[in-house]
Order: C-alpha cells, then structure tokens, then sequence
C-alpha cells in the first residue's frame, strides 16, 4: 500500500496514530458545532467574523510560543491548552441556567472553529518538520488516513451518543483522545531525535524569530503567497457549501438531535471514503500525475457540484456534493497541500504555515460569509449562488495546477542549492 523505506515505519505510524486521537477529538465536537450553524444560522456570517477576529489574535501567540520553546514543549501545551477550554465549557452548560445557552452556543462555535484549525495545523506543522519533501509525498497520504480514521471513531460516536446523551458530556469525551496525542507527540519527537532516525533533526532546536515574524514571508515570497490564493479560493467554495447546507438542512429538519446525527452520519461517510483516498490513491496519484493535478482534483468536484446545486438546489443534492468535495479535501488536497511547506523553511513551517492555514483561512470564511449573505440578501436563491460560485471554483482549478508547477520548479531550485 504505501512505499515506506528502512527507519520510517516507525515515524510513520506514530505520526498516523497522533493524527488519528487529534481528529478523533475533533469529529466528536464537529457535529455539535454544526448544529448550531443550523439553529443560528441568521447569525452566521457575525459568528464568522467573531471566528476571524478571535483567529487574528491566536496567531501571533502561537507564534510567540514557537519562537519561545521547543517543538517538544509546545505542541503539547497547545493541546492541553484546548483541554481546559473543554473543561470550562462543560462546566458552563453544567452550571449556568438554561437562558444562557444560546450565547453558550455561540461562543462554542467560535471556540470549535478556532481549535479545529489550531490543532490540526500544528499538527502539520510538526510532520512537515519531520519529514523531507520526497518523504511527503510518498508517506503523507498514509499519515493522512489516520485522520480519516480518528474521524469515523469520533463522527461514529458522536452518531451513538447525541440522541442518548446530554450534548455537553461530549465535550468531556473529547478530552481523552485530545490528551493522548500530547503523549504521541512527545514520543514521535523523541523518535525523530534517535541516532537511526531517518528524519529531520532540528527539534531540539528552537523556530525563534518574533510573534511576527511568520507573517511576511507570505506577503513576499511568490510561493507561499500562491498557497494562501489557493487556501483563500477553497475557503471561498467551503464557505459557499457550508452556508446553502445550514440553509437547506435547517430548512428540512427542525430537530436539533436529528440534525446533529445527520451531520454526523455525513462525516463518517465522508471518512469512511477518505481512507481509500488516502491510502491506496494518494501517494501513488502524486507520483504518477504530479502535484498540481491532484491539487486540482477537489476544484473540479466543486466546480461541477455548484453547477448541479444550481440546477438541482435539494437537500440530498447538497449532501452528496458535499460527500465528495470534502473526499477530494482531506483525500487528496491536504495531503498534497501540506508536501509544499516540506520546502521551506522551519519559522515558515510553522509560523508563515500557521498564518495561511488560521488568519488567512478563517479570513477568507469570513468574506466569503458576507458575500453569501450579501446575495442572499439581494435575493438569489440557493440554487442561484451556486451558480455564481462555478466560475471562482473553475478559477481554483487553473490554481493548482499552477502551484504545481511552482512546488516543481522549488524542488528542482533545492535539490541544486544542495
């Protein structure tokens, strides 16, 4: 299945099982955080730029932290950090009176659009650190399954428990997958520091630079500046999509536990067609067609499932373009993605990664929100703006395919200089 070498079986899967508890975690809070989209959806675009404004000032703290400690030190702490949020929520909806709830709720889903993005991009800050660009590409579609996994676990519980359980409880859940990949981490980088070890060897090492440091190279390095176009023009169709999902799911289904299971139903078929993605099509679809063309690949799906909503603005229409498109996101788009910081630098890995993957992405939610709802408000129909929204996936397509050829051309600049 995988084109593994000697000394990085290991890694490997540790790395595949770090990735597994952190989406594990993330997948048993997703459906919860769905919901209220569904229930508040009047408010969404607001509650995107709460998510953006909070996210801005994330960064440069993670940053600071980067540059403070060691990769051992800190990825760990930013997980526990996580952790007691998780405890103060649950003891929020535990001990304050059910009025509160609706800004409980709100604050949750800024919280669990924040922590999604933190976790998982120091997540891949930290395997991009580790292993080489050629590594990458042969081992990161692996690594990517134990994602895809921790998300069948956690949308499968999720599924279980959401209509048998008080909701809050899964927050306490969530916990417990969330710690142990504190403990993957430190082991993993233990593992990377060992003398056989055919990784990466700068983890001792601290990034260094300032809280700020990791935002200008985006602005003025073409390739990175390139990477946050393509993260923008897929927030932009992600947004597009998760907007006309509230709208139709909240319209056929007035159940709040209901909606909750749905949701969590699509994310485990999602996951369940991602594994195959990832593991048997991934690494061998890099190295046969190249780099651009897989990053491609999720374009043209939500090129032609905008075209389909367009003609056909239904409810179970929008269920499977989003089965697919989110396929092609975490099958094959991620995984790809994450292989071009495999050429750059450590502060650019993890600060500049940092900025594109939180600011840039949630600013992009952000507009794209205010767009949605600016035509919305002009009186557009679901079926109208996911015409409107073809052209700019269409636009993303010629994107990736572009940035293919610039992760080539860096690869070929790097292999010279070496």
């Amino acid at each position: 299945m995988v084109p593994v070498r000697q000394g990085e079986t290991a890694p490997m899967f540790l790395a595949t099982a770090y990735g597994f508890c952190i989406l594990f975690s993330y997948y048993i809070l997703r459906p919860v955080r769905d919901e209220i989209s569904a229930a508040d959806r009047g408010n969404l675009q607001v509650l995107w730029t709460a998510v953006f404004l909070v996210m801005l000032g994330a960064v440069p703290l993670y940053s600071a932290s980067v540059a403070r400690w060691s990769r051992a030190v800190f990825i760990p702490l930013a997980n526990q950090f996580f952790e007691v949020n998780l405890l103060a929520f649950f003891a929020a909806l535990y001990l304050l009176p059910a009025s509160a709830r609706p800004w409980i709720d709100r604050f949750f889903y800024v919280w669990t659009s924040v922590f999604a993005l933190f976790v998982v991009t120091v997540f891949w800050g930290f395997i991009d650190d580790l292993f080489r660009n050629e590594q990458g590409k042969r081992l990161f579609g692996f690594i990517a399954v134990g994602s895809s996994l921790g998300g069948i676990v956690g949308s499968s519980a999720t599924a279980m428990m959401a209509e048998r359980i008080p909701v809050f409880l899964l927050l306490l859940v969530a916990i417990v997958p969330l710690e142990v990949s504190a403990w993957l981490a430190r082991g993993l980088h233990r593992h990377a520091d060992a003398a056989a070890s055919a990784l990466r060897r700068e983890g001792e090492s601290r990034v260094g630079g300032s809280p700020w440091s990791g935002i200008g190279p985006v602005f003025r390095s073409p390739y990175l500046r390139q990477i946050a176009l393509y993260l923008v023009l897929m927030t932009f169709a992600s947004s597009i999509l998760y907007f006309q999902q509230a709208h139709l799911l909240g319209q056929a289904l007035t159940d709040r536990a209901a909606r909750t299971a749905l949701l969590a139903k699509m994310d485990l078929t999602v996951n369940l067609l991602t594994i195959g993605t990832q593991g048997l099509l991934a690494a061998h679809l890099i190295r046969r067609i190249g780099l651009g063309p897989t990053l491609a690949v999720q374009a043209v799906v939500a090129t032609a499932g905008f075209v389909t909503l367009g003609i056909y603005p239904a409810l179970a229409v929008l269920v499977a373009v989003q089965i697919l498109y989110r396929c092609g996101q975490h099958g094959l788009s991620k995984p790809a993605r994450e292989v071009l910081f495999t050429l750059v630098g450590r502060e650019e890995r993890y600060k500049s990664k940092a900025f594109i993957d939180a600011a840039v992405y949630r600013g992009g939610d952000w507009a794209s929100g205010w767009i949605y709802a600016g035509l919305a408000a002009l009186g557009l129909t679901v079926g109208a703006i996911a015409l409107v929204a073809a052209p700019v996936a269409a636009v993303w397509v010629f994107m990736g395919l572009s940035l293919g050829r610039k992760e080539q051309r860096a690869q070929q600049a790097q292999a010279a200089a070496a």
